[in-house]
Formats: structure tokens, C-alpha cells, sequence
């Protein structure tokens, strides 16, 4: 029973793995640094830069019951910025990092743990711009044997590591939101509340808008709720259009 369970995840992951690889050749630039550095408008520009680039990763598996979960941090309340906040194992470029996929894996490695190889990467999402100017990239990996990963939180940087389904960032229980506003264009961040192992967790802003992108694109569905991104995500360019309007 469990060898034929066992097999049939395999299978799962497997058509997940090749229906993301067919998302990235359908909608993504296997070349966006190179050709970034060779065009000169600004949204090109912006995303050529490796001092104000940062990655995330987006660690899928599957749980006990089949269903698609994602890794999860609670920042160290120590750290000088987002103390305390739920987010994706990620971090700003470093030189060293051969592209955003090592970005990520490093950081991932760095902050719970996760040994590189355990992963197998499958498709980089567009990348989402800050309002500080930072340009953040999600990574989508899959872990094809969750058992073979032994959380190791970095006690700096990592105060919980946590998973939560897929799944909940398309739905509309245990969410809310608030309107803001920037430049006179109004958006909506979405709030998720989540409890894991006795603990709540908010996962808000900037990772939850990834993990309804993410979300959506795995599950082939959009979310069952309005979601309003911030005009700002989209880079330099689509702000500028906004704007003169």
C-alpha cells in the first residue's frame, strides 16, 4: 500500500513538473538577465541589476494526503527589518550566484537547511518589483521526497519553519484585506491567517501576493477572490502607463 501510494506521488509530481516546465516555455524568457543587459528601457534596466535583486523560493511537496504544500519562515524578531514576519526562504543576489535559482537555493540553504540537490527547479515566475526599488523573483522547486528534508532553521535569520497548503491562497476562508494606496492607484494586500503545530501565523503582502500567483498557475485556476495587485509589482513600465492615463 504504501510502495503504490509512493508511485502514485511520484506520478503527481511528476505531471506537475512537466505541465510547470511547458508554463515556463510558454510564458517566460529563458534569457531575461542577458537580453536586460542589452535593452535600454528602464523595466530591463532594473532587472539587470544583481545589487538590488533578491529571489525567493517556492519549495513544493506533497503532503500525507496528496494535496500541494509549500516551506514557510517566521523571520528572527532580531532581524532590523521584517522582524517577525512569515516569509519565503529568499535573499538579496550575491555576486557568487551563478543566476536567481542559485539565489534561492543558497538562501534556502542558508536559512532551514535545504540541501540544493533535494531540489529540482522548474520554472522562474516574472519578477515582482518594491516599492524600495528591490526586484524579487520567485523560484518555483519541487521536493520530491519530503522525508529526505530535516528542517534546520538558522536561529539568526529563522525563528519557525512551517508548511501550509497550496491551495488556501486561492481560497477565500481565513483571508482579508486592506486597500492601499500609492501614487493614486489603489491595490489590495491580502492577509492569510494560518495555525500550524499550535502556532498562528499571518502570511501577508508581498509573499502572499507570490503565493497566489504561485497558486494559480500550479492549480491551473484563479483565486476565488478580487485581487488587485499593486500596479508597482509589474515594474517601472507599468506604472509609467498608469500614470498617463
Amino acid at each position: 500500500m504504501d510502495s503504490n501510494n509512493s508511485g502514485d506521488r511520484s506520478e503527481r509530481l511528476e505531471t506537475l513538473v512537466q505541465r510547470l516546465r511547458l508554463y515556463n516555455e510558454r510564458h517566460q524568457n529563458p534569457v531575461t538577465e542577458r537580453e536586460a543587459v542589452d535593452s535600454q528601457d528602464s523595466y530591463s534596466v532594473a532587472v539587470s541589476s544583481t545589487k538590488k535583486r533578491a529571489a525567493v523560493l517556492v519549495c513544493l511537496f506533497e503532503g500525507n494526503d496528496g494535496d500541494l504544500r509549500v516551506f514557510l519562515t517566521k523571520r528572527s524578531s532580531n532581524l532590523s527589518s521584517h522582524s517577525g514576519e512569515v516569509a519565503l526562504p529568499g535573499g538579496k543576489r550575491e555576486e557568487n550566484d551563478a543566476d536567481d535559482a542559485g539565489t534561492a537555493l543558497r538562501e534556502a540553504k542558508e536559512e532551514i537547511g535545504l540541501d540544493p540537490s533535494l531540489v529540482n527547479v522548474v520554472t522562474i515566475l516574472d519578477p515582482i518589483f518594491t516599492k524600495n526599488g528591490i526586484i524579487v523573483v520567485p523560484v518555483i522547486g519541487i521536493l520530491p521526497d519530503r522525508n529526505s528534508f530535516i528542517p534546520a532553521p538558522n536561529t539568526a535569520e529563522v525563528d519557525a519553519i512551517f508548511d501550509a497548503p497550496l491551495e488556501m491562497f486561492l481560497k477565500d476562508e481565513n483571508r482579508r484585506a486592506e486597500e492601499r494606496e500609492w501614487m493614486g492607484y489603489k491595490y489590495l494586500l491580502h492577509f492569510f491567517d494560518y495555525e500550524a503545530e499550535g502556532n498562528k501565523y499571518v502570511i501577508w503582502a508581498l509573499t502572499a501576493g507570490i503565493l497566489i500567483n504561485v497558486a494559480s498557475v500550479v492549480h491551473q485556476c484563479p483565486p476565488a477572490f478580487q485581487e488587485r495587485r499593486p500596479k508597482f509589482w509589474s515594474g517601472l513600465e507599468s506604472l509609467a502607463n498608469h500614470n498617463n492615463t
